[in-house]
């Protein structure tokens, strides 16, 4: 069954509830990572952080890159994303990501740290605000999302980076997010729960037959408006080996206006720290 499209009131409060509880997980294990944990380790971490909260499925499990993985130097397959035995280091930028579903309801968020000082993490994290402002924007004006792709394509380039999540399978750099409806088991496959998988199929052949995607990419079949729903938007850049993000939930009535689910989030309180400062 496809994920419902217009979100009421009472649905939006659960989805920011677990993408809190996302956020919140991956803030407890960024703290915890010293030199020397691997990858496999921090995403384990987060998982156990998740389960013990009362998540019972995935749409994808946690996923962490450390040093020039986050930038995804040298992907060439989708096994490559999965946690690896790198090791973190002083110094050294770090991504969490995670995608939790609890009751139905899913989040899929990413978090970008650093242990210790990179005057380069730094800098990426800073212009790293200018996307959320522009893809809100240019959503909120009913501009298709292909155009959007390229907007952010455009900035990208002015800002002397490059686009990492044109990497990503299918080069999106987001994808609709709505309530699971499965009557399959829970189970994992390929770090994907199968339950959320069979809902993004779903997804795909309703939106196909009205010439749409639920995939956002710089493709034909992505160029039209946002339809009403939630989408997760994942702005990845890059430079040299370092790679920054932010993944969140943006809400697009049935009016077709455009707008972030929550602003009470790690890397918005960074900006506005920044700011005030």
């Amino acid at each position: 069954m496809a994920a419902k499209r217009v979100v009421d009131p009472a649905d939006l409060v659960k989805f920011r509830e677990v993408q809190q509880l996302a956020y919140a997980g991956a803030q407890s294990v960024a703290q915890t990572l010293e030199p020397g944990v691997t990858e496999k380790q921090a995403a384990r971490r987060l998982r156990e952080y998740l389960i013990e909260r009362g998540v019972q499925d995935w749409f994808h499990t946690p996923f962490a890159w450390f040093g020039d993985r986050t930038a995804f130097r040298g992907f060439r397959t989708p096994f490559q994303f999965f946690p690896t035995g790198r090791r973190l280091a002083e110094n050294m930028p770090f991504i969490l990501d995670c995608a939790p579903v609890q009751d139905g309801y899913m989040a899929d968020i990413g978090y970008a740290g650093c242990l210790g000082t990179n005057r380069t993490f730094d800098q990426l994290m800073d212009d790293l605000a200018e996307y959320r402002a522009l893809v809100v924007s240019r959503a909120n004006d009913g501009v298709p999302l292909r155009q959007i792709y390229l907007d952010v394509d455009a900035l990208i380039a002015r800002q002397g980076y490059d686009n990492r999540h044109r990497v990503y399978p299918g080069r999106v750099i987001g994808h609709q997010v709505g309530k699971v409806h499965s009557r399959l088991p829970r189970s994992v496959v390929a770090g994907f729960g199968i339950r959320s998988l069979q809902t993004l199929v779903g997804d795909l052949i309703v939106e196909r037959m009205h010439h749409r995607s639920p995939l956002w990419a710089d493709a034909e079949i992505s160029d039209h408006p946002a339809t009403p729903g939630l989408w997760a938007v994942e702005p990845h850049i890059g430079f040299r080996d370092v790679g920054v993000k932010f993944e969140e939930i943006l809400v697009v009535t049935g009016t077709g206006s455009a707008y972030w689910l929550d602003d009470d989030l790690p890397h918005v309180r960074r900006w506005q720290r920044t700011a005030a400062a």
